[in-house]
């Protein structure tokens, strides 16, 4: 039996890269997946993937940053799999890419809107549900450029953000474990993905002189701790981040 037997997840953003790796991961260890995207053609074809390995998955269109489809995502769970257990909060935007004094208010804003106030706002919409299965628990994915200033010079405004949800994987773990749910975080390094292509590009070899494995992640790199903090083999770690780097030193 794997970990998550019994279990239903949510994994947002999961139709590439690290989330879906994450969502095969899950799958694998047991759990019901709903896995969402932005594009209906996305959800269906990493659906159908997954489902073509006989993995226990379902998928719903869902844009963090609107609260109709949280809503809808978080229903459509509800309907097919019958609860929440474990959430992976996972969607990402970075539409500015230059020094940080070049970003607009535009710009910023829909950084912080989808990276950490739709985190946040999505993890209260699943508590009540996580609560009434007794528990759960909530992984966020940050970013090592959270901590250092790795890669920043292109992407100050992205980082910071995901500096913030450092410090909210922090606040949540404190006050939500009177009801049982752990939060976690993973704070992966540079991930060889289409998300990260531009990054490399520009400044991929001081950022791979600044990893002691001297090579970029896999994307199944960040699934098997995303797997672990979610199971009860975690149960007594929560308010943590996980820096998956390949050695690139991360403290604040």
């Amino acid at each position: 039996m794997g970990k998550l037997n019994g279990k239903v997840a949510v994994v947002t953003a999961s139709t590439s890269g690290i989330g879906l790796a994450i969502a095969e991961r899950l799958a694998e260890d047991g759990a019901k997946v709903m896995i969402s995207s932005r594009k209906q053609e996305n959800v269906d074809k990493a659906v159908e993937m997954l489902k073509d390995k006989g993995l226990d998955v379902s998928g719903v269109v869902c844009h963090v940053a609107k609260k109709e489809q949280r809503h809808r995502m978080i229903k459509q769970t509800m309907k097919e799999f019958g609860g929440i257990d474990l959430l992976v909060s996972n969607a990402a935007v970075n539409p500015i890419f230059g020094p940080i004094l070049n970003a607009t208010e535009e710009g910023w804003d829909k950084i912080f809107e989808v990276n950490v106030k739709s985190t946040f706002f999505l993890i209260k919409e699943v508590v009540p549900y996580m609560e009434k299965r007794g528990g759960g628990s909530i992984v966020i994915v940050s970013s090592v450029s959270g901590y250092i200033p790795v890669g920043s010079t292109h992407t100050g405004a992205y980082s910071t953000s995901k500096t913030a949800l450092i410090g909210l994987t922090k606040v949540l773990a404190e006050q939500f474990a009177a009801m049982n749910i752990r939060v976690n975080c993973i704070a992966p390094g540079l991930i060889k993905t289409k998300f990260s292509e531009l990054l490399v590009k520009a400044d991929g070899k001081k950022i791979l002189d600044s990893i002691y494995l001297k090579r970029f992640g896999e994307p199944f790199e960040c699934a098997g701790i995303t797997s672990f903090l979610l199971s009860s083999d975690a149960s007594f770690i929560t308010g943590e981040t996980v820096a998956v780097s390949g050695g690139v030193v991360a403290r604040l």
